[in-house]
């Protein structure tokens, strides 16, 4: 049976790092400087024969207000509601502190299972502070050390009690239900063309790009339908690439909420870098990839930056324009962002211009099904005796050229892969090819097999034009010269 495990506590007292360790991954960010963490992160934890979901929560403050501290608290407020367990951590070496004090009473009252920790516990510096933490009356607290991995035995016997119980009691409170294994569909070889359909145990991957202040999170806040990013006016306000699963109209997807990216020279700050990076490394992690601008001011550089980066990684690409609602001439503005799109972004032509408001929730449905239709084109395959009649009319309508009298013979074509699609032309002087000449087939392709925006790849590839018998005699050859040079034969 599987529980969620809250970590909480005061800002830099090694929550991160500690989820880092029982996940496995260096998943959250972390740095020296206090508060890095703000958004809450779940993830899938393993110690010893124990697996549970553990979230990595923001540094309590005490802030009540609606400032970003105030926020920040109530968020991880929530994930001590939502937890099985609650594990509090203190800084050993700091000692216990009125704001650690004032949290333990709210711990007492908000969660019927807490575990308390004594973090950064190496060494007898620390052995005050584990000695004041038994004043919290919250049980003996555990010694740990998150950074070198020390105490984990202690968590693991705390928590292996509460897990049995959570296990009987699950067990006590599922009803009985009758499943017929037998009844199964044995005529899915049919399907294999059809590109995979997104599943619980595989969601759809998404990935929402765009500057700090877009409107990222309050857009993914919007389809979730409830406020699970922090949100606020403040521009940056993410700095981890926040992995959320949720159902949207039916569709199981996985979509990652990252942080603002300004341009590289004003990212001088390790934390930004280390942010910006995380992002980054959820484009590649996506299948779709959805750029986020902000309507007021639309393909800035960095937009232009960002978009193609998804398209260089071999992504689908749908471009969302936010806060639309504020707009007032609508379809002049629209006009003018297609324009732009088709001028600046020649290498997603095709790809879906979608406006929404992420505050009012307008627009979703259309992103939504802009999503599917880019994930579909990405796993698109055709078949190759339709890509060879296609490659004999491209070619009659307007052959390659012959570059230094060279002449250029395409003889064959296969699709090789998809997400994205890609494809092989089998040819003679594939270093002869000139660019512009690939870049004619790649926009054939794009219109005539209804491949919108999707990123392809296209690859010249020469044949060994070698004849295998040159230089080789032919069987019997030699006897038969013989038996004409011999004198006195017919």
């Amino acid at each position: 049976m599987s529980f969620t495990l809250a970590v909480v506590g005061r800002p830099n007292v090694g929550k991160s790092t500690l989820f880092n360790r029982l996940v496995g991954k260096k998943l959250a960010l972390v740095d020296d400087q206090p508060g890095v963490t703000r958004d809450l992160r779940e993830g899938e934890a393993r110690l010893g024969d124990l697996r549970f979901t553990v979230i990595d929560t923001a540094g309590l403050e005490d802030a009540t207000d609606n400032s970003l501290e105030g926020r920040m608290r109530r968020l991880t407020e929530r994930a001590v509601d939502m937890a099985d367990i609650c594990l509090f951590m203190i800084d050993a070496r700091a000692g216990v502190t009125p704001i650690d004090e004032m949290f333990a009473e709210i711990l007492r009252k908000r969660s019927a299972h807490v575990i308390l920790a004594a973090n950064k516990g190496e060494g007898s510096a620390a052995d005050s502070g584990v000695i004041e933490a038994y004043g919290l009356g919250l049980g003996e607290p555990i010694r740990l050390s998150a950074e070198h991995g020390e105490g984990l035995n202690d968590l693991y016997s705390q928590l292996l009690p509460l897990s049995e119980e959570f296990e009987k009691r699950a067990r006590d409170d599922a009803p009985e239900t009758d499943v017929d294994l037998d009844d199964t569909d044995e005529e899915g070889d049919e399907f294999d063309d059809l590109p995979p359909q997104p599943t619980a145990e595989k969601p759809l991957q998404i990935a929402v790009v765009g500057r700090p202040n877009a409107g990222k999170s309050t857009l993914i806040n919007k389809i979730l339908g409830e406020d699970r990013l922090l949100t606020g006016p403040e521009a940056g306000i993410t700095r981890d690439a926040i992995a959320l699963r949720l159902d949207w109209q039916g569709t199981p997807m996985r979509i990652f909420d990252t942080a603002g990216m300004r341009k590289k020279a004003k990212v001088q700050e390790k934390l930004e870098k280390l942010s910006v990076s995380d992002g980054l490394r959820a484009v590649k992690f996506a299948e779709v990839v959805v750029v986020l601008l902000d309507a007021a001011i639309p393909f800035e550089q960095q937009d232009l930056r960002i978009a193609d980066l998804a398209a260089r990684e071999g992504r689908a690409v749908v471009v969302a324009v936010n806060k639309w609602d504020v707009e007032d001439e609508k379809q002049e503005k629209l006009r003018a962002l297609k324009e732009a799109f088709e001028r600046l972004l020649p290498q997603l032509r095709g790809a879906p211009l979608i406006t929404v408001s992420a505050k009012t929730g307008r627009g979703l449905d259309r992103l939504h099904a802009a999503v599917l239709k880019a994930y579909d084109v990405w796993n698109r395959r055709v078949p190759t005796a339709t890509l060879n009649r296609w490659l004999t009319g491209m070619l009659e309508q307007h052959p390659p050229p012959a570059p230094q009298g060279k002449r250029i013979k395409l003889r064959y074509m296969t699709q090789a892969k998809t997400r994205p699609p890609g494809f092989v032309v089998m040819c003679s002087h594939p270093d002869k090819v000139p660019e512009a000449y690939s870049r004619y087939l790649i926009n054939g392709l794009r219109q005539d097999f209804d491949m919108p925006g999707t990123p392809i790849r296209l690859t010249m590839r020469g044949q060994n034009d070698k004849n295998p018998y040159k230089g080789r005699k032919k069987p019997g050859s030699s006897r038969l010269r013989k038996h004409l040079k011999t004198p006195g034969r017919d």
